[in-house]
């Protein structure tokens, strides 16, 4: 049994000591070590290499927090910590640390969490269309949207499209109140939700009613050309190859295009081929085009998230074998052939 003792400032023993000191509890799990907080003393007990990987990992988050990252919401603290046994913590810390999105209105800082997330960030700065194809979680709209919101606070663009395909789970627009902006508005919600985390109520309500925030159907934006636009098509994967190709068309001069997407939850019509995945086909090699694929590694949303994906993910691939929800039979307990 060995101890090292690690010196924090004000700022990090609230960070680690919050919420009953559980962030410690959670490193002291992963490292198989006991952490001991006295004052700003943090003391670190168990085998020694056990405690020199937990010393490693601390010095990776200390060094992220006093870089500008001092106050880590939750999901910002799983992230790096599900990393911090990576042999590439330096790419972990170029990531917190030189590629940060700044919301002065929120007083919100938006950096990316996973390499994919990075790749993403760099392919939109890079490329005047990109898409981002992946599972839930993996912050494609979310990203997307801080990227437009970064882009019209800099006046390098003059508005945000926000579009999507009028395509449900079930239930149709017919069936809600209302005229065509009541019905449509539930299935913008989440560009809604990540619109209002980096700008103030007050001005989002300017920039819609101004006009500077467009959200509309996708079959909304037939005949359009929009110029010196930032103009995300959310949930691509309904979109049908007609659609999608009617949509890249409407990009003008000083636009930048996003698209995100999850091809494993289409709700097209059975036989109905989606425009995501079609489109990945044909322009994967032309250029000023980029495709970024998310893995589970990317999820970033409560790690609970995670399992449910993958659990998922391993049905899909039990269904696909023949194997998913296969019982097995029990032997018959007598002479007789059981009934079929």
């Amino acid at each position: 049994m060995v101890q090292e003792e690690i010196i924090l400032e004000t700022a990090e023993v609230r960070e680690l000591g919050a919420q009953g000191e559980a962030r410690l509890r959670e490193l002291e799990n992963q490292f198989g070590v006991r952490f001991v907080l006295r004052g700003n003393v943090l003391k670190v007990l168990g085998e020694q290499l056990s405690v020199s990987n937990a010393r490693q990992g601390l010095d990776t988050l200390l060094s992220i927090m006093r870089s500008g990252n001092t106050s880590l919401d939750a999901r910002a603290f799983d992230v790096i910590t599900n990393s911090l046994g990576d042999t590439e913590t330096s790419n972990l810390k170029s990531m917190f640390n030189s590629d940060r999105l700044y919301f002065p209105s929120r007083r919100k800082t938006i950096s990316p969490m996973t390499r994919g997330q990075k790749a993403y960030l760099d392919a939109i700065r890079n490329n005047d269309v990109v898409f981002g194809i992946g599972v839930a979680g993996t912050g494609k709209t979310y990203l997307a949207m801080a990227m437009a919101v970064y882009y019209l606070m800099n006046n390098w663009v003059r508005r945000i499209i926000l579009v999507r395909p009028a395509v449900e789970a079930g239930e149709k627009l017919g069936f809600l109140p209302g005229d065509i902006a009541s019905k449509f508005d539930p299935y913008v919600r989440p560009l809604y939700d990540a619109l209002h985390d980096m700008v103030d109520s007050t001005r989002v309500q300017q920039f819609l009613e101004g006009g500077v925030v467009e959200i509309a159907p996708l079959a909304f934006m037939r005949g359009r050309t929009l110029n010196a636009s930032f103009i995300i098509l959310d949930e691509a994967q309904n979109t049908t190859i007609e659609q999608m190709k009617m949509f890249l068309t409407r990009m003008g001069y000083e636009s930048k295009v996003v698209v995100t997407g999850d091809i494993t939850q289409i709700d097209l019509p059975v036989g109905k081929m989606s425009g995501l995945q079609h489109v990945s086909k044909i322009l994967h090699d032309v250029e000023g085009v980029e495709f970024v694929h998310f893995d589970h590694a990317d999820v970033v949303r409560h790690p609970l998230v995670r399992r449910i994906v993958s659990a998922y993910d391993k049905w899909d691939e039990q269904r696909t074998t023949g194997t998913a929800g296969r019982v097995a039979r029990p032997e018959p307990t007598n002479h007789f052939t059981p009934e079929v």
